[in-house]
């Protein structure tokens, strides 16, 4: 029999429930509960790595903070030489060199959305009443980690530096229920199991990089927020690599919706709308647009083509990776006041026709849309309100779309010209009411789950943005126009009231600029009933106001890119 290394004490046979180092139990191996490491530690060389709990059942928030507290100090000692840390420092045998170099931020110029024409705010320009938004707000950066690294013979790309796992785990863990909000179609479960895996078999490291980074992000005000830089910088640099390889095209996008939504919830417009509209291009450039199984479809280039198909699962990939980048293109053009790069026509090859998204588990069980001979946008403008299910991402698509067309017709000179405009906007007005009227009462809310109230929340204010959108113009002298935005205001005005504390996390920073757009059209009625009829009472409206006050501050605590609404707001109710 092998003889065994010295021990300070005998292993017991079979030890007791809860004895056994955390390593051994996370990984569900046999532990002999020797001390101060047990032997498959010591096997494993990962001595400093045998920890025991004696008993007293940390929670995974324990654990978690424990794991952050040990990371942020060997990243002290990397920055600091003559740091000294209290824990045993751990020495790299593969001698790889790194960079702890820090990224400055990024700054951008001032942004304006698409606000009221009769805002009381005062502008910034001379010629749109837009509001200014927020600019970066740029936090330290810090050096890459160096703890528990998985290496592999296969080079990797300098800006995925390897990172343990159990740090890669706990960042996805922090990611996956923020999943929805991103509008990222991705199973988190399987990107889990990826990360054992070599390199080449993971997802690109851009957009591994760029949900680390939102994971950071949610993080804040907790000290793993600092580590934003980091994995922006990472992701900014994986893009050119990724670019080369045509078969990591929807991860390119994916990530590229991230970095917008990250960029965009910080205020940094330029930026944002940088990604959004990058992702969007790559998106109609590698054929998402059209429907995944139109195989004879000609594309520009042959090396250009994506892989083919091999499962169902890469099917439903495809479609989520291009519903999320259709509603950051639709959404966003509309508040940056930039042209849509994803469009429906009239050319055949622009015509949208890939099924309407379904959740992420469908796509498991081999339920993928198949689309009919109707373009999938076209459908739906005209009426066909309920096919392709209410899905999250479909929900979400769908208000999108009739944000989207508002803008359209609103600005199509051609309609007003050839009297069409007033039969297209009473044509969308009944698509957007057909649209609400399928999605549960404002008022049951508080009764579905927190997933389901939250994509809600964002349809709902949505598709009311778009009616304000679409009749803001003419509210002002005609009295039906200005109803209907009053109406679509206080819609979302009683959508507020049904935030609790537990979804602010999870709300997506879109909703900043249509709160503005909501604020402006109650501000223009107080302003009115204030100069117009001085003793008429304006408690309502105020009040309104004030409950669009709260959700802004409660917001601004999470999403920077509401702050300048807030503050005018905050300015107006104290005049």
């Amino acid at each position: 029999m092998a003889n065994k290394p010295p021990t300070d004490k005998a292993p017991q046979a079979t030890l007791q429930r809860g004895k056994a180092c955390l390593r051994c139990r996370k990984r569900k191996m046999k532990c002999d509960g020797v001390k101060p490491a047990c032997q498959q530690c010591t096997r494993a060389k990962k001595p400093d790595a045998c920890e025991y709990d004696d008993g007293k059942g940390k929670t995974r928030t324990q654990i978690m903070r424990e794991t952050i507290s040990r990371l942020e100090r060997r990243v002290r000692e990397l920055e600091d030489p003559e740091y000294v840390s209290p824990a045993v420092t751990l020495y790299d045998p593969h001698g790889h060199s790194r960079s702890g170099s820090s990224a400055s931020s990024i700054g951008s110029p001032d942004s304006s959305f698409l606000s009221v024409s009769h805002s009381p705010f005062p502008s910034g320009s001379p010629t749109s009443p837009a509001a200014a938004w927020i600019q970066n707000v740029p936090s330290p950066s810090p050096s890459p980690f160096l703890s528990e690294t998985v290496y592999y013979e296969e080079p990797q790309p300098s800006s995925h530096l390897p990172i343990s796992v159990e740090f890669s785990t706990l960042l996805l863990d922090i990611f996956a229920p923020h999943q929805q909000q991103c509008g990222l179609g991705i199973n988190v479960q399987r990107l889990r199991e990826c990360l054992h895996r070599p390199p080449s078999e993971q997802p690109h490291p851009v957009l591994m990089n760029a949900i680390y980074l939102w994971a950071c992000f949610v993080s804040r005000p907790e000290p793993l927020c600092q580590q934003e830089d980091l994995y922006l910088r990472h992701a900014l640099d994986a893009l050119p690599d990724a670019l080369k390889s045509t078969d990591r095209l929807v991860d390119v996008i994916q990530a590229s919706c991230l970095l917008s939504m990250y960029y965009l919830a910080n205020g940094r417009m330029c930026e944002g709308g940088y990604h959004a509209s990058a992702a969007a291009a790559l998106a109609v450039q590698a054929g998402l647009s059209r429907d995944v199984y139109q195989h004879d479809l000609w594309l520009p280039f042959e090396d250009f083509d994506l892989k083919p198909l091999k499962s169902q699962n890469q099917d439903g990939s495809r479609i989520l990776a291009f519903w999320q980048a259709f509603v950051f293109d639709r959404c966003w053009s509309v508040f940056l006041q930039k042209p849509s790069l994803i469009s429906d026509g009239p050319d055949a090859r622009n015509i949208i026709s890939c099924p309407w998204p379904q959740g992420v588990n469908d796509y498991e069980t081999g339920l993928v849309g198949r689309c009919t001979s109707v373009p999938t946008i076209r459908a739906f403008l005209t009426g066909d309100v309920s096919s392709g299910g209410f899905s999250a991402m479909a929900l979400r698509a769908k208000a999108s779309a009739l944000l989207s067309q508002a803008d359209i017709v609103i600005n199509h000179t051609g309609l007003k010209q050839n009297g069409r405009f007033s039969d297209e906007m009473a044509k969308l007005d009944q698509t957007a009411g057909l649209f609400l009227s399928m999605l549960v009462p404002i008022n049951q809310l508080n009764q579905v789950i927190p997933e389901e109230r939250q994509s809600l929340i964002m349809a709902y204010t949505l598709a009311n943005c778009a009616l304000i959108h679409l009749h803001r113009a003419s509210a002002h002298d005609n009295s039906v126009s200005f109803e209907k935005c009053s109406r679509a205001a206080r819609a979302c005005v009683n959508v507020m009231k049904q935030i609790n504390d537990q979804d602010y996390p999870f709300l997506d920073p879109v909703l900043a600029p249509c709160w503005s757009n909501v604020t402006d059209h109650l501000v223009m009625e107080l302003d009115t009933l204030e100069s117009a009829w001085p003793t008429m009472s304006t408690s309502e409206v105020r009040e309104e106001l004030n409950i669009i006050l709260h959700t802004m501050t409660v917001f601004s605590t999470r999403y920077p890119v509401i702050t300048p609404a807030l503050n005018k707001l905050q300015k107006r109710l104290m005049s």
